[in-house]
């Protein structure tokens, strides 16, 4: 697919991530990696390699297992990292669900 502009790219984006345990996912692999890049001068430099394996690992597993389609990432790995950077931030202020409901977007509600 192409897109013409990230915010293009994000309404696609927010609508691969329908699911609110893919959210959940991802929202867990970036910290880890988060954490990993802010802890790795003090414990080991090899969390640098630990940090995007277990962010990949996270939102590549909601992918496959939990939202049922191909992870952005393979096609737009640049704008699916910026995109995943926003949508972690969104989520840390309380403004995901929100900014769903402003493109139009239905969230598929999860019991788990």
């Amino acid at each position: 697919m192409n897109f013409r502009s990230q915010e293009e790219f994000w309404a696609f984006y927010v609508g691969q991530h329908s699911k609110a345990a893919t959210r959940r996912w991802h929202f867990l692999g970036t910290l880890s990696a988060l954490l990993c890049l802010l802890f790795s001068p003090l414990v080991s430099r090899w969390l640098l390699l630990l940090g995007p394996l277990l962010g990949y690992a996270f939102a590549w597993y909601s992918h496959f297992f939990v939202e049922g389609n191909s992870p952005a990432s393979f096609g737009h790995p640049l704008w699916s990292f910026l995109c995943d950077l926003r949508m972690f931030a969104l989520m840390l202020t309380g403004r995901m669900d929100r900014e769903i409901k402003r493109l139009g977007k239905r969230p598929v509600l999860q019991a788990f």
